[in-house]
């Protein structure tokens, strides 16, 4: 591309470049010519470089006005590569290819775009750092240092649309006093409205903006604003201000402001999304503080419950029993148990009944003697040994096949344990806790489980909720996993969508939490952005609750469920039943001769509740 080397006189002698890419680029001493030359002997509009095809015409803008080129003097002249071309007492060489000589000297004006490696250095930064006002101030600083400026401000919208300034910086780098006072502008609202950028180049005579409040409480000589626009969003403004009159603003300068502008913008946003983020991410650790109870978290009413129960039972040395659908969290609660009880500083051994063979089960529980089997090699302990001192965790208890149970509930009662290939006993000193997703009491009326051993086991009985019952607690666990795996594998994502926590709730969350986790894990792996909606967590279409029922419809099949769940209670008693419910025994004969003709399905949050009365 075509430019100009520049080179302004007096002592400093100032280099600089000018890109010729307009059709008409305009030089002289008035601040509205695209090259503007401080000069006394250049006229205020004095020649202008015409791009015509492929040639660039340099001419004298009156028959008054002269220039030299290459030593002698012309008024009209078509330049060439190397041209020495003197206006007044300021030198310019014209090149007409991209390579310019090398200037020593390294200061800018307003027609430099330097500022946009300011923007890349900034957003290095900005991955790098988290303190949002620092990076504000450090934008702002490349700002005014590319323009030229004496003062900037960034200044932010926020939610109710009202002006804040979080930049005020001086040509020094220091944070300007007072920097309110310069919200009160006529610049400003003119490019709030118009979402158009703004330049002033001689504000203290400038009839719409002279009696501006930054311009005449900050001696403004001039004055350029710009909006910061990040997809359409406005967030907010960047505005310049130059008190000396030697370093006026001009629209070239104002060029270089948009560009900057639109760039920082998304800077700017992003730091924004990263500031709320941090924010949520403190209040969510805040929150989690108020509803954690040690490893769990939960604050819906069957949770609290739960809770209450553990702490009571934690310290008296009774048998607990906990029962759950799969991956509602047995085990956090089971740990949670010993560690609030006396024997927290003895070991918590767990074992899961339905993961090993029932030919390895024995062993692993009561241990063996060498030669107990093939293999046996030497004399191995078992669990009930490990955990001597502490508690032995029982998970899947209903697994235990029924030759086994017999000697577990001979463990329990006489805390003595006989080793595999043994004939002796030895003493152990344990707390039993044991969890199940099946209902054992079924399982012993279906002749699975020892009756015995299901009422030395159930002494207390802790019955978790299943997730979906939970309300908002899916919520709290989905975001404190997904900061915890986010972390753990180097994830971007820091939150749900809001379709995405619609979806949470509506979720039926079969496999629980584990599901849940599982969920987590693989939605941050395919999230790109900080955010995860319901195509990541593969929530859209499949899996959801039941529909919701007219409430009078509901309440005809919540009547229907509970009739026959009293009436099975009192093994088909109708009299009886309808003296309980306090309703005509007419009304239990209606019931009957209705029967169960409709073919609809049982709502599984009707007959949840049904269950747990």
């Amino acid at each position: 591309m075509a430019s100009l080397l520049v080179t302004e006189p007096g002592q400093s002698q100032r280099i600089r470049s000018v890109l010729l890419y307009n059709r008409i680029t305009t030089l002289g001493s008035d601040p509205e010519n695209d090259v503007v030359l401080d000069d006394p002997d250049i006229s205020a509009h004095h020649a202008q470089i015409v791009l015509q095809k492929d040639d660039f015409r340099l001419t004298a803008a009156s028959s008054e006005n002269t220039f030299e080129v290459n030593g002698r003097a012309q008024k009209d002249h078509v330049l060439e590569d190397g041209d020495s071309v003197t206006l007044g007492n300021t030198s310019m060489t014209f090149s007409l290819y991209d390579e310019l000589p090398e200037s020593d000297s390294s200061e800018r004006d307003g027609t430099s775009l330097d500022g946009l490696n300011q923007l890349v250095a900034f957003s290095d930064r900005l991955m790098a750092s988290q303190d949002l006002n620092a990076l504000l101030n450090e934008l702002l600083d490349g700002i005014i240092d590319s323009t030229n400026a004496a003062k900037g401000f960034l200044i932010l919208l926020d939610e109710e649309e009202d002006l804040h300034v979080r930049a005020a910086r001086g040509l020094d780098k220091a944070t300007l006093d007072k920097a309110e006072s310069a919200l009160s502008d006529s610049i400003l609202k003119k490019v709030l409205e118009t979402r158009e950028a703004v330049v002033v180049s001689d504000a203290l005579n400038d009839k719409e903006f002279s009696a501006s409040t930054s311009v005449i409480d900050l001696k403004l000589c001039s004055v350029m604003c710009a909006p910061l626009l990040a997809r359409g969003e406005l967030l907010g403004l960047i505005y310049l201000g130059n008190s000396n009159v030697v370093n006026l603003f001009t629209h070239r300068s104002l060029e270089v402001l948009r560009i900057f502008a639109s760039q920082a913008a998304l800077l700017v946003r992003n730091a924004l999304l990263l500031n709320e983020l941090e924010v949520s991410n403190e209040a969510l650790r805040e929150e989690l503080d108020t509803v954690r109870f040690g490893e769990i978290i939960g604050v819906c009413d069957s949770m609290r419950e739960i809770f209450t129960k553990v702490e009571k039972v934690a310290t008296a040395d009774i048998s607990v029993l906990i029962q759950g659908e799969t991956g509602t969290g047995k085990e956090l609660i089971a740990h949670e148990i010993h560690e609030r009880s006396n024997r927290k500083k003895g070991p918590f051994v767990v074992i899961n009944c339905g993961a090993i063979p029932e030919n390895l089960l024995e062993s692993e529980l009561f241990g063996h003697v060498r030669g107990a089997f093939t293999g046996a090699v030497a004399n191995k302990p078992g669990r009930f040994h490990a955990a001597s001192g502490g508690t032995l965790f029982l998970d899947e208890l209903g697994e235990l096949p029924l030759n086994l149970q017999v000697k577990l509930l001979r463990a329990i009662q006489e805390r003595q344990v006989t080793r595999l290939g043994d004939t002796r006993s030895e003493n152990v000193d344990i707390r039993i806790v044991a969890a199940t997703n099946r209902r054992l009491d079924e399982e012993v009326r279906a002749g699975r489980f020892r009756e015995d051993l299901y009422y030395r086991l159930n002494v207390i009985t802790l019955h978790l909720p299943p997730l979906r019952e939970r309300g908002d607690d899916v919520i709290l666990i989905a975001r404190y996993l997904l900061q915890k795996y986010s972390a753990e594998f180097n994830g971007q994502a820091q939150d749900f969508t809001k379709a995405c926590v619609r979806s949470l709730r509506k979720h039926a969350w079969h496999g629980n939490i584990r599901e849940l986790e599982n969920r987590i894990k693989k939605a941050i792996v395919f999230t790109d952005g900080k955010l995860v909606g319901s195509s990541e967590m593969d929530l859209e279409d499949h899996g959801l609750v039941a529909h919701i029922h007219p409430l009078a419809k509901a309440k005809e099949e919540f009547q229907r469920l509970y009739i026959d769940k009293v009436l099975d209670m009192n093994d088909g008693n109708r009299t009886k039943t309808a003296r309980d419910l306090g309703v005509d025994p007419r009304t239990i004969f209606r019931h009957l001769e209705k029967g169960r003709d409709s073919d609809d399905p049982v709502d599984p949050a009707i007959q949840s509740v049904i269950d747990e009365i």
